[in-house]
């Protein structure tokens, strides 16, 4: 080996070993920084704490009426189609009313006349009254026989039999009204249609539903809670509702929460109603829609993120509070524990540096 090459190799060596120091005492740094470096922390500070539980349910509207004319009869239009929009008292149908209007015009005439024979029967009964007074004055009976209640006539009471009569006629104009007015099918609320069960020329039954209208106007939610989540759910609870395909969200508010729960072969769901406020035009029944219950809340509170606690249990649980480069774990009073932050009632101050896990 020449002597211009042993010095090369010495310096390749030379230069290699220096390298690899170099290389571990970069490695040595980054340890040593990993092993320095503290985790992060947040300030304990006051606001909002929410808890929120989630679930999806089924729009349905608040009302659902099925609507049948009052008399049997043949239909002779219909003004509507289901997904047509209704104001209340909108016809939707109607039958063929020629006979109906008809037994209308003849009660009336039987009214009338009935009415004709009262007047008659007070009259006679006013006339019969003043010659019986007329008898009863000494000088007028010495003139002659006088009349007496009850003769010629043995016992009736004509003004009474015509009253009566009276009476009889007008309920059969009552009747008759009504059943004409049942020939007419209107809403008796605003709403959507939902389904029409005959057309013109069928024979519709009185009391069969023909028209099925939907309270579309006051909208609600079905939804389903485990029960791990329904054990929070109370009436007038606010809730946020976004309907499928939509980016819109709406608010709604508990109104009903099933007092016993259905087992899924998993886990036990209660049934919970929703109602929807200001829906939209364009909400349909029967659509799916995210559900959110807002079930509890504190305003100002003393909060850490939820993930600064550790080791809850029952009340309390454990933070570690940074304090002069050094993590000191402290017991801590919980109020709240909401899904992002928890509310704190006891061994915090606003301001302290609390180490946060995640």
């Amino acid at each position: 080996m020449s002597r211009k090459t042993g010095r090369n190799g010495r310096r390749i060596g030379a230069l290699l070993v220096v390298a690899g120091a170099v290389a571990a005492g970069i490695i040595l740094a980054v340890q040593r920084n990993e092993t320095v470096t503290p985790p992060p922390t947040v300030v304990a500070d006051r606001g909002e704490v929410t808890r929120v539980v989630a679930t999806t349910g089924t729009v349905e509207a608040a009302a659902t009426l099925g609507l049948a004319f009052g008399v049997n009869g043949t239909v002779a239009s219909v003004s509507v189609r289901p997904g047509n929009r209704v104001t209340k008292g909108q016809a939707l149908a109607a039958l063929d009313g020629t006979g109906a209007a008809g037994d209308v015009t003849d009660a009336e005439a039987a009214l009338s006349e009935a009415q004709s024979r009262l007047t008659e029967a007070r009259t006679v009964s006013v006339s019969t009254t003043a010659s019986a007074t007329a008898c009863a004055r000494p000088k007028a009976a010495a003139a002659g026989p006088c009349a007496t209640r009850g003769y010629p006539d043995t016992g009736g009471d004509p003004v009474l039999t015509a009253e009566q009569q009276v009476y009889q006629a007008a309920h059969r104009v009552e009747e008759a009204e009504e059943a004409l007015k049942g020939t007419t099918l209107k809403a008796p609320i605003a709403g959507t249609v939902l389904a029409v069960e005959g057309s013109v020329g069928d024979h519709a039954q009185r009391g069969s539903t023909f028209v099925s209208l939907a309270d579309t106007y006051a909208m609600r939610v079905r939804a389903a809670f485990p029960e791990a989540d329904a054990t929070a759910l109370e009436t007038g609870q606010s809730a946020t509702i976004t309907p499928a395909g939509s980016d819109g969200t709406y608010a709604g508010e508990v109104v009903q929460v099933d007092p016993v729960g259905t087992w899924d072969g998993t886990l036990a769901r209660y049934g919970v109603l929703l109602s929807v406020a200001h829906p939209p035009s364009d909400l349909l029944v029967g659509q799916s829609a995210q559900v959110e219950v807002r079930t509890g809340q504190v305003d100002s509170a003393l909060r850490v993120p939820s993930t600064a606690v550790h080791d809850v249990s029952g009340g309390s649980g454990t933070v570690l509070v940074r304090s002069g480069g050094r993590s000191v774990a402290r017991t801590v009073t919980l109020g709240l524990q909401g899904d992002e932050y928890t509310e704190i009632t006891g061994g915090l101050t606003e301001g302290d540096q609390v180490v946060r896990f995640r």
